[in-house]
């Protein structure tokens, strides 16, 4: 199938010109201008007027959904196929929260191969909040090779619904999952939800203090929780780390303050990355800690926050894209394949409006919404 979309405004995501981009089946064959081809069954899109975007990564999302701490009515239902589209995400990494007693990685790994066979890129990881680490096979390192769709492990620390881990473990842990990632030829990662503890991350330079384990084993998210753990996230940042800022949430720093924050300390922007939390649950507390307000994040954070920043002029489009693209990418190992416009990479592809609202959505060379209208729902949807 061959798919042609005319003169949109290319953002690689950086700014490269009005361009046409010709997609032969999955991936991108040509990008230049005044394209024209009479391929049989050649689809043509109009793109005069709208900016051409790689499609939006998202490495934490709960495709199970989340939630359950306030029982089990209040467990979070499964993403639906469409919902992923309306926010422009062509690329998830899925995995579980708190609860890994009603849920497990079986049902994880299933739901992130069947939005493989629906058209779109998804990975999972396997553990969740709780040490030791529930998984498919047995053995951590086990999924990780032999399990496709399995990239990394999930683990909470500074929570108090963590499993207080200990720096040997940590350490041994990280080792594991490297070693894991070289075996099956994947870039690897223990990916840690920091809660709110005054703990914050310590427990990870504990560990990188013994020189065994580099700090690209380590994927820090919700950095943006306190001011104080955003600096720690930032000095871990520079010390080879990716760190992942939750978007928009209202409890954590305002983008512009976080944005503020990475510029004064001279973060490595390229180390930084936007998630939703997508489908995970909140919630608020009273005094003794009994659970009085619950809810849910949205799954269009990572478009909300790029808009948030362009829109408050904190950065210029071609300067905000890269936090949940090419950056984004770049932590999964993809970035020679995805997160990037270029000749002979996935056809992973937006066209946004003038107001930066989603118009066109491309999968893999799949077209999942045009003209705002989702093409491509959930098998039961």
């Amino acid at each position: 199938m061959f798919i042609l979309i005319k003169n949109s405004s290319i953002y690689s995501p950086k700014f490269i010109g009005e361009k046409d981009i010709l997609i032969c089946n999955d991936k991108i064959v040509e990008i230049g201008e005044n394209l024209n081809y009479t391929f049989k069954d050649l689809i043509t899109i109009d793109g005069k007027g709208m900016k051409c975007v790689p499609g939006f990564m998202d490495t934490h999302m709960h495709i199970i959904g989340g939630g359950g701490e306030a029982g089990c009515i209040t467990r979070v239902p499964e993403i639906p196929l469409s919902t992923f589209i309306t926010s422009g995400l062509t690329t998830v990494t899925g995995l579980l929260g708190t609860d890994s007693i009603t849920r497990d990685i079986e049902t994880l790994v299933a739901k992130t191969k069947s939005l493989n066979e629906s058209g779109m890129n998804a990975y999972c990881l396997t553990g969740s909040y709780t040490f030791p680490s529930p998984t498919l096979t047995g053995d951590i390192q086990k999924d990780i090779v032999f399990i496709h769709e399995i990239i990394g492990v999930k683990l909470a620390i500074s929570d108090h619904r963590s499993s207080a881990i200990t720096v040997d473990e940590l350490e041994r842990l990280a080792l594991h999952t490297r070693v894991a990632g070289m075996v099956g030829a994947k870039k690897s990662f223990v990916e840690l939800h920091i809660g709110t503890a005054k703990t914050y991350i310590d427990i990870i330079f504990k560990v990188l203090e013994r020189g065994q384990t580099p700090a690209s084993a380590f994927k820090p998210t919700h950095i943006s929780r306190s001011k104080e753990l955003f600096k720690e996230g930032i000095k871990f940042n520079k010390m080879g780390g990716y760190i992942d800022i939750t978007s928009c949430l209202a409890s954590h720093l305002p983008m512009d303050q976080s944005f503020a924050m990475l510029k004064e300390e001279n973060a490595i922007l390229d180390r930084v990355t936007l998630s939703s939390d997508g489908n995970g649950s909140w919630n608020r507390c009273d005094s003794d800690g009994k659970i009085i307000e619950i809810g849910k994040s949205s799954c269009n954070e990572v478009h909300n926050g790029i808009k948030v920043l362009v829109e408050n002029k904190i950065l210029s489009l071609e300067d905000a894209l890269p936090f949940a693209t090419s950056n984004t990418a770049g932590g999964l190992g993809i970035a020679h394949e995805r997160g990037s416009i270029k000749e002979n990479y996935y056809a992973d592809l937006l066209l946004l409006d003038d107001k930066l609202d989603i118009d066109t959505v491309i999968a893999n060379g799949n077209i999942m919404m045009q003209n705002r209208e989702v093409l491509k729902k959930g098998y039961y949807e």
